[in-house]
């Protein structure tokens, strides 16, 4: 089912306006990133970007499954253009960033597209990888810099999509490869992996597949949907298939129920969770000491309770900003888009660019991006993620959004050799 945008059928009276429009060296706001002119700065400008304003756009969801995380993300991004307009703005403009809720609804999602993307520079948020993908065409037609909220590998590969530091299956080769050490798994051993169906399942299973076979492990799977939120008959699956360990790549929702299970069956095996099947409510959940004794979680941010000074400084801030409302991992994981976007304007407002495909240019200019916010990330190459480094933690129902650090970002044994083989 083709979920883009449908194109409008071209009558005869469209087709002379258009013929017009070219005659006349006019263009319209869409134009995919082409200068719609130079402001007085002689700074060149396209879609989005006013003699004053620049204008992001966010597709998030407020209303639905992820509407803590999006809420999160929203208001961070917001905190980080009230800073920069304080400090001046972007190129002499001031920030905007206009917000479209789609609950985590496709089909709404690209309505919500078609109503923003004419209007904005760039998209430093959108959530969901089912929303991503139906995007996808349109993102890259437009020229549209899009950091989503969404890390499978099949995003890699596109100019205009950016997925911010590791891939699902670069965080498992991660979670198999911390197993191996701490767990005392051997040849031979067997690993359970439950999983979402599409995109984020389907890419951690292929990192979790080849990392268990490099060491030797077999990997009994339990593919799952987001609806299913009671897994007693995949917790029994996997204790017949005699399991040592068990990842886990579905929501937070899943995780509870898995580690909660699996403890009250005397299922006492290490759990390591891909980094959005953990929130930080799960601690106030009658799972909770289950999940305090059994569960890890890999992901490619550090702990929001980090000592990084970056961290530190923007919990602080936003704490200040926003007093009452959770200090979550989507609050760093927003914060740190949002700066990493900065840098790229300010790049391509030196460049003499304030256009789409201006900014992208820029965004791929960059090879040791550091916002202090977590690992350094290298975008030049759209078809390798923007890091390898994995941080591992732990809940703490006591620390800053429910996790503490394990171990700091390091790379997984193989992880190259696993991205060569993925790429034939």
């Amino acid at each position: 089912m083709n979920l883009t945008r449908p194109r409008p059928r071209t009558t005869a009276l469209a087709l002379a306006a258009a013929l017009l429009l070219a005659a006349t060296g006019c263009s319209s706001k869409a134009d995919g990133g082409r200068d719609a002119g130079r402001g007085g700065d002689g700074v060149g400008t396209g879609p989005g970007v006013t003699a004053t304003t620049v204008r992001l756009g966010a597709l998030t969801d407020l209303t639905g499954p992820y509407a803590t995380l999006g809420k999160s993300i929203v208001q961070a991004q917001k905190m980080w253009a009230d800073r920069t307009n304080e400090d001046g703005g972007v190129c002499g403009r001031r920030v905007e960033i206009v917000v479209k809720d789609h609950g985590y609804d496709v089909q709404r999602a690209v309505a919500a597209y078609a109503d923003l993307a004419p209007d904005v520079l760039a998209l430093p948020q959108v959530i969901g990888s089912p929303v991503v993908a139906a995007l996808l065409d349109d993102i890259q037609r437009d020229h549209l810099l899009t950091f989503p909220q969404a890390w499978a590998a099949d995003l890699l590969g596109k100019g205009s999509v950016q997925v911010l530091g590791t891939t699902y299956d670069v965080d498992m080769l991660a979670a198999v490869d911390f197993l191996v050490r701490t767990a005392g798994l051997r040849a031979g051993d067997t690993v359970g992996h439950v999983y979402f169906e599409g995109d984020y399942g389907a890419n951690a299973l292929e990192g979790s597949r080849w990392a268990a076979g490099r060491a030797g492990l077999k990997v009994a799977a339990q593919k799952i949907k987001a609806t299913d939120t009671d897994l007693s008959a995949q917790v029994s699956a996997l204790r017949k298939a005699g399991v040592k360990a068990i990842l886990v790549s579905a929501g937070p929702a899943q995780t509870a129920s898995l580690v909660g299970v699996a403890a009250s069956r005397g299922l006492r095996v290490p759990v390591v969770s891909s980094a959005p099947g953990f929130a930080p409510q799960l601690m106030r959940t009658p799972a909770a000491p289950a999940l305090a004794a059994m569960l890890k979680v890999v992901s490619a941010a550090p702990a929001v309770s980090s000592d990084l000074p970056g961290v530190r400084k923007m919990v602080a801030a936003y704490r200040k900003k926003f007093p009452g409302s959770p200090v979550d991992s989507g609050v760093l994981s927003g914060y740190n888009a949002a700066e990493l976007l900065g840098a790229d304007l300010k790049k391509a407002c030196a460049s003499g660019s304030l256009t789409r495909e201006g900014l992208v240019k820029a965004h791929r200019a960059r090879h040791d991006a550091d916002t202090g916010l977590g690992t350094p990330q290298d975008f030049s190459d759209a078809a390798r993620p923007a890091s390898l480094a994995t941080y591992v933690l732990r809940p703490d129902a006591k620390a800053v959004g429910g996790l503490v650090g394990v171990e700091d970002a390091h790379r997984a044994p193989g992880v190259e050799e696993y991205l060569k083989s993925r790429t034939g």
